[in-house]
Order: structure tokens, then C-alpha cells, then sequence
């Protein structure tokens, strides 16, 4: 691990990544990304090709996903770590904490896909995966 770019969190999960360390664990094969946005949001905004989809709530109504937890433990299936990805940052700390409550090492990327919003409310211009230039695609 890379420790000028990772960092050991005392909240319940392995850490938080950068997004560009997290597409270097990633791309070496070291780590596997979950995208805990909901289908809608990666179908729309754009995705990390290679992530896995696996929603931490659902919409409408923002539930919990009651497959989530068969899901990471899919994804981390041979002990592999997992790099968590939402919009911002917040939902994927909470994604972290539940996979590693089952086991998993489980980091969340900070910023998140899209970042935190601008002067004017818009996201993509202040950090986020797509503001690093980190690949992603979108329908």
C-alpha cells in the first residue's frame, strides 16, 4: 500500500483512497471497485468500466439494498480488497463500514464519482473521479 495517498480511518472501515489510487490498486489487479450509486445514477451520470454495480440504497426511496451484502461479499470473493465508489464520498463510508462489519477490506474513494459541488451547486468541477481524468464512460 501506498501510504502517501491511503490512509488508515478509526471509523469502522480499512481507509480512504484517492480516486487516482484507487484506479492504481485497481489497474494492478490489487483491489476491485464497487459502485454503490444507485442503477439511475450510473446509467445517467457515467461509470467506471469494470466496477461493479451494486447499489447501497435504492431508488425510490433510498432503502437499503437488501442484496448488498451477498453482493461485496461476491466482489471481494478470494480475499480481494474493495475500493468503494458513490457520487461524493458519504454513502460509500457507509457501504465501507457494513462490508467490513462482513469481513471485507473494504476503502471508500474520496470525492467520489462526481465531487462536491461548486459555488453554483454543480458538481464535476470540484474533485471527483471524472474530474481526475480517470476513466469512466457514460450512456
Amino acid at each position: 500500500m501506498t501510504t502517501d495517498t491511503a490512509s488508515s480511518a478509526p471509523s469502522g472501515y480499512a481507509g480512504d483512497v484517492t480516486p487516482q489510487q484507487a484506479w492504481e490498486w485497481v489497474s494492478a489487479g490489487s483491489a476491485v471497485m464497487v459502485d454503490v450509486r444507485t442503477d439511475a445514477e450510473r446509467e445517467w451520470v457515467g461509470y467506471v468500466p469494470g466496477a461493479v454495480g451494486l447499489a447501497w440504497k435504492q431508488w425510490p426511496g433510498m432503502a437499503l439494498n437488501p442484496g448488498f451484502d451477498a453482493g461485496v461479499r461476491a466482489a471481494a470473493e478470494g480475499g480481494r480488497r474493495v475500493v468503494l465508489l458513490c457520487r461524493s464520498g458519504v454513502r460509500s463510508v457507509a457501504a465501507a463500514r457494513r462490508a467490513t462489519e462482513l469481513g471485507v477490506e473494504a476503502w471508500n474513494i474520496l470525492e467520489g464519482f462526481e465531487g462536491d459541488p461548486d459555488t453554483e451547486k454543480h458538481r464535476g468541477a470540484v474533485g471527483g473521479w471524472r474530474f481526475h481524468g480517470l476513466p469512466w464512460k457514460q450512456n
